[in-house]
């Protein structure tokens, strides 16, 4: 049977069928437009083949009367036509020195109307000849604008009968775009959303007031309008609108902030107006409003003047959620990732009653969401996700999916049977870092310029205080800009981070710097996404943080106050310039002592740098083990001492807090 279509008119009801009665299906328009055009051109065809039917016109004087003496025109006729045209038309027989297998050809001569010679002259030559009847007017005029009025007819069949019935017609602009979703076309529910657990029990809430309101206006409470969902991108805003949609027995309408304001002034508020007519016909019912800040910006300010149909749309949103002839039953349901840059009237309780932020995912929710999505895989019984959702921090749940697609596609490239815990790794450093380019092949010298440099980040990072687990140092191109990378991998979720921890992180990243001059005696273009990232944490350190001892605990960020389109025109700094260069200087020495550090550490193990740098020339990629075996016992263990250290580790694994 085929799936029912959802309604394109939400406030329409389709009429009840009785029961086992299948639904009509819509009239197929595509074959018929197909058909429309091939009968155009069959009709063009056949106009054009009788129009180059081939007959010759020939003079009257001397060559028709010619041929009829020398008995070459056995039949013909006399045709009348209603224009006032007459001429005689028939069969030219060949001539004798033409041979016998010649055809007879058609010819056509004009005459003057009612001319006796041409009656005369075929009765003494014994030429028989007919006066068939002429064509009315009508007719003619008919074949004549027939291909002008299938093509016309062509042209309204396409399109204006197509934007009429999809709503979209001249007179239909201010008409909503909100689609009805049905039940039976969405088949996403909150077992297909994970690692969101606290937004899932809020939207559950709501969910059951409108199966059961009675069991909590008991009490005196009242059904939330509005709930809007914010949080970064791909962390499950609309996929949970979605299970939402396929969870709730009421009716569920989906439209786009972007759907609202188009080039006509007015459609925008008159498409608001509309959505909630549809919605209020349809109570009790949700609203879900997908990127609401494409509509809901902050207001303009007066600067410059002039009309703006996208604050106007606002406007008519504001008093549609929470105006004067408000009705019950309709919940506004909302997603942005900006939601900074939201009008605050529109953020108050009464509109949007619930906001609830989605976040991305800890541990506990990267795991859950790895086992959800490695449910469609075949996936080895070594791979370890509880080890992959440690190694990613930071990742949402759309980059947590294309980690296990990308995963499953390399290793069915390698003609595995299962995805093992080595594709879901190289998946996870494919996704942060870039894919590895061996295409891009370095000389010896730039080789060994980028194993320095790498080697360095890897032993400052090690060394310092507070340092996150080394989880590989790679020499190979990955992504567009890195000739390197030196990754590390946090054992846990952080929320805050200390002074001491930040201190080491500007060592680390000087690390690379500090190895290139420690080693060659020259400084080279590598450094600087390093100097550039290390530039931005020392200068959030003194001026958002307050860790500079010489500026004390004070905040020195810019007037970003919401004024126009969301932020000020002119940031203006709310310092002095003397505490500006005092900003400056503090900034400075953070880095420079950094440096400092770093090149301290490098210089009381430069014999352990120069083994990392070759390690890393000859193999051009080590994991963090290995790293630690070149610092720790200053050569990598085989594979006979790892086998016998194997007990050790496990007992260490067993230990809370202890890396894998």
């Amino acid at each position: 049977m085929a799936e029912k279509k959802s309604n394109p008119l939400p406030s329409q009801k389709p009429p009840r069928l009785p029961e086992g009665a299948k639904p009509a299906m819509p009239m197929a328009r595509g074959p018929l437009a197909w058909g429309l055009v091939l009968l155009m051109l069959a009709v063009m065809a056949h106009l054009y083949w009788k129009q180059g039917e081939g007959r010759k016109e020939i003079a009257y004087n001397p060559e028709f009367i010619e041929h009829v003496k020398e008995g070459r025109i056995k039949k013909c006729e006399i045709v009348e036509e209603v224009s006032g045209l007459t001429f005689v038309q028939g069969e030219l027989l060949p001539a004798e020195a033409e041979g016998t297998k010649a055809q007879p050809r058609k010819f056509k001569t004009f005459v003057r109307r009612g001319d006796e010679k041409v009656e005369k002259l075929l009765l003494d030559n014994d030429v028989a000849f007919t006066y068939p009847p002429s064509n009315p007017f009508v007719w003619q005029l008919l074949f004549n604008a027939l291909p002008i009025i299938i093509v016309f007819g062509l042209l309204y069949f396409l399109f204006v009968r197509q934007m009429r019935s999809a709503g979209h017609g001249a007179m239909s602009f201010g008409k909503s775009r909100a689609r009805l979703l049905s039940r039976d076309r969405n088949k996403v529910t909150f077992a297909n959303v994970a690692g969101i657990d606290e937004a899932k029990e809020e939207v559950q809430e709501i969910i059951e007031f409108l199966k059961d309101p009675k069991r909590f206006q008991k009490l005196g409470g009242r059904i939330p309008k509005g709930v809007l969902l914010m949080g970064p991108p791909g962390t499950g805003k609309t996929l949970l609108a979605k299970a939402i949609a396929g969870e709730a027995d009421v009716p569920f309408f989906s439209i786009s902030g972007s759907d609202f304001v188009e080039m006509f002034v007015g459609v925008g508020a008159s498409r608001v107006r509309d959505m909630f007519e549809q919605g209020k016909r349809n109570a009790p019912c949700i609203i879900f409003i997908d990127e609401i800040d494409a509509v809901g910006r902050s207001r303009f300010t007066g600067i410059g003047g002039g009309h703006d149909e996208r604050e106007q749309t606002l406007n008519a949103l504001l008093v549609e959620m929470d105006g004067f002839e408000t009705q019950e039953g309709v919940i506004i349901l909302a997603a942005t990732n900006r939601p900074d840059v939201l009008d605050q009237a529109l953020l108050r309780p009464g509109r949007f009653d619930r906001q609830i932020v989605i976040d991305l995912p800890t541990v506990d929710g990267r795991e859950a969401i790895l086992k959800m999505h490695t449910g469609r895989i075949t996936l080895a019984p070594s791979a370890e996700l509880r080890r992959i959702a440690r190694g990613t921090p930071g990742f949402s749940g759309a980059e947590l999916e294309n980690l296990i697609n990308e995963a499953a596609l390399l290793a069915a490239r390698q003609g595995k049977e299962s995805v093992e815990l080595r594709d879901l790794e190289e998946a996870r450093d494919k996704v942060r870092w870039g894919r590895e380019r061996r295409g891009r092949v370095l000389d010896d010298k730039e080789k060994r310029i980028t194993a320095y440099h790498e080697a360095g980040h890897a032993l400052v990072m090690s060394m310092v205080e507070e340092s996150e687990p080394l989880h590989k140092i790679t020499i190979i191109p990955r992504g567009i800009a890195y000739l390197g990378a030196t990754m590390q991998l946090p054992e846990n979720d952080k929320h805050m981070e200390g002074r001491k921890k930040l201190l080491g992180v500007l060592a680390g990243l000087m690390g690379g710097r500090a190895a290139e001059e420690t080693a060659l005696g020259e400084i080279t273009t590598g450094a600087a996404a390093d100097l550039h990232e290390a530039t931005r944490i020392a200068r959030l350190m003194v001026c958002d943080w307050g860790m500079s001892e010489a500026l004390g605990p004070q905040s020195f960020g810019e007037n970003q106050e919401l004024m126009f389109l969301g932020r000020e025109i002119n940031r203006t700094q709310n310092y002095s310039e003397e505490t500006a260069r005092k900003i400056d200087a503090e900034v400075n020495r953070l880095l420079t002592e950094a440096r400092e550090d770093a090149r301290r550490i490098l210089g009381e193990r430069r014999e352990t740098l120069d083994k990392i740098a070759a390690a890393l020339i000859e193999r051009e990629t080590l994991d963090g083990r290995e790293v630690e075996d070149l610092i720790k016992l200053g050569r990598v263990r085989s594979e006979s001492e790892l086998a016998e250290s194997v007990p050790v580790n496990k007992a260490a694994e067993e230990k809370p807090g202890a890396p894998a």
